[in-house]
């Protein structure tokens, strides 16, 4: 926001009239146009109307639309790729597939955002922008082209590993790009909205490619037949995002000559020792870092029962036709659901219970229904139970998103968030990592889930143990008030 924008400053002053005022005539006077300041909403009240308001001056920039149909259409692709990905490893004919192999697919799928995240940055603060969405995404067409062939060409497993981290190693970069960009075609006053609307599109655009990837498979007779089939559709819709970056100016997109002129050397250390602050100005607030262990705990479970999952749609629930996959596919959408109901309930049960009280809420119910949904490893009580573990694992999320927000210092924000994206993705790969030892090929394991379940009731006690020093710490400060 400009200073002339700001509440009090006069925006436009109409000059006096040259030379010497004539009788009887008044000298104008300055008008003043004040930028009336935004009320806040009353506690609980809906914004709706203001968020529509804002929603539409959004889309009616060009450069927001732009930029948006280039995310949607490249994470539309990232789901169609990822599904087709899975079900080659989970479900191909021609090996058979343990849980060590699911383990080397999470690791490929999920550490490259782990390893390069806080450093795509860097680099992405030195690189035109459009031009990382526009090479971005081709170079990720040509490699899921090639990925295709080594499939068709029965190459080495770790020829196809190594072909997948490459796309989701530069998909990092596509994506850290595609949120540096935003500020770039958005006023500074709907730069909120419009980073609440873009990554959401962005979700849903992922989850409707996965479901697409399910139903083009469909189509197809072999197995083979369908992976080929699914990842062909990525790197077609890969292309198209890259062409759609074309719309956008060359230079549109920043970064600035002076940010280009940097050393990159330097910048990287910068890096690396702000990420030490981080961690440390973290260790400085417990409720922030109670909060992230606990969502790392509760992401941790999450894994290792999403593992469960596939290796009994592979073996258990597979009748030797598509009713497998089919199974998988509802999983993936139930689980699914259960994240947008979290979305819509948060809210309105944290205004009731607290943000801690629901968090440990969550925690409590996933203890006790893990163990009871999912002991009978029959489908229907399963899908039941990936509803609910969507719904608690977003809504822990939810509240430790917004206690990391209110509790960490700006300044560090964006180094703590890092770390958290660090956390959040290391934790759902060791848990592929801890279940592929654990679990049988047949992927029922009662000791698995007692584990998750004993986690669950571990997130429960730390949250509640930080929720009542929380409690203490306010009553005493309020008293010495």
């Amino acid at each position: 926001m400009s200073p002339g924008a700001l509440p009090g400053r006069p925006l436009h002053r109409p000059p006096f009239p040259p030379g010497p005022i004539a009788p009887g005539r008044r000298r104008p006077r300055t008008t003043f146009h004040v930028k009336p300041e935004r009320q806040p909403q009353p506690e609980g009240q809906p914004q709706g109307a203001s968020v529509i308001r804002d929603l539409r001056g959004l889309l009616r920039g060009s450069g927001f639309r732009r930029l948006l149909t280039v995310r949607l259409l490249s994470q539309f692709a990232d789901g169609v790729f990822q599904v087709g990905l899975a079900t080659y490893v989970v479900f191909a004919p021609e090996q058979e597939t343990r849980p060590t192999d699911i383990a080397a697919a999470m690791a490929v799928l999920l550490l490259p955002y782990s390893l390069l995240g806080p450093f795509a940055g860097v680099l992405l603060d030195r690189w035109r922008r459009r031009q990382v969405l526009l090479f971005g995404n081709l170079l990720r067409c040509g490699l899921v082209v090639a990925t295709c062939a080594l499939i068709l060409g029965g190459s080495p497993d770790w020829l196809f590993y190594l072909s997948a981290l490459l796309v989701t190693a530069v998909n990092r970069f596509v994506l850290a790009g595609l949120s540096a960009a935003l500020p770039r075609v958005v006023e500074e006053e709907r730069l909120v909205v419009a980073n609440s609307l873009s990554p959401t599109a962005g979700t849903l655009a992922a989850t409707v490619g996965g479901g697409a990837a399910f139903v083009v498979q469909l189509l197809a007779r072999s197995q083979g037949a369908k992976d080929t089939l699914a990842l062909l559709l990525a790197a077609a819709i890969y292309l198209l995002a890259g062409l759609s970056a074309l719309r956008l100016g060359r230079d549109q997109l920043g970064p600035s000559d002076a940010s280009l002129a940097r050393d990159l050397r330097a910048a990287l250390v910068t890096t690396g020792r702000g990420l030490v602050a981080g961690l440390r100005h973290l260790h400085e607030r417990p409720l922030a870092a109670g909060t992230l262990t606990g969502v790392g705990l509760m992401r941790f479970c999450y894994g290792a029962l999403l593992v469960t999952v596939l290796m009994l749609c592979r073996h258990a629930w597979d009748d030797g036709g598509d009713e497998g996959v089919a199974l998988l596919g509802v999983a993936v959408g139930v689980s699914g659901a259960g994240f947008f109901v979290a979305a819509l309930v948060t809210p309105w049960l944290v205004a009731r219970l607290g943000r801690l009280g629901w968090y440990v809420c969550c925690a409590l119910s996933a203890a006790v229904l893990v163990p009871a949904l999912g002991l009978s490893f029959r489908p229907v009580p399963m899908l039941v139970a990936a509803f609910v573990l969507g719904l608690v694992s977003q809504s822990a999320k939810i509240v430790t998103d917004t206690v990391v927000q209110a509790s960490v210092l700006d300044a560090f924000r964006g180094r703590v968030f890092s770390l958290y994206d660090m956390l959040y993705n290391i934790a759902f790969v060791g848990a592929a990592g801890v279940a592929a030892l654990i679990l049988p090929p047949d992927g029922r394991s009662p000791a698995l889930l007692c584990l998750v379940s004993a986690i669950y009731v571990l997130t429960a006690l730390l949250i509640h143990r930080l929720r009542r020093r929380t409690v203490s710490r306010e009553t005493a400060t309020s008293a010495a008030g």
